[in-house]
């Protein structure tokens, strides 16, 4: 099961930084991930300071 980027997102950077997939890009509204390419490892989750990021 893929992660998820909720509204809480910043676009700080850091999940996209961490990501060893690099399935997550800026969108429109704050960073979003690929579900095709995530790799559900949970290294971006740990990474997001706000905790936008939680499993879909």
């Amino acid at each position: 099961m893929a992660y998820k980027i909720n509204d809480g997102c910043v676009s700080c950077g850091a999940c996209a930084a961490a990501c060893p997939a690099g399935a997550i890009s800026e969108g429109a509204d704050h960073y979003e991930i690929d579900p095709e390419a995530c790799l559900d490892c949970g290294t971006c989750a740990a990474e997001c300071p706000t905790g936008s990021i939680e499993q879909a």
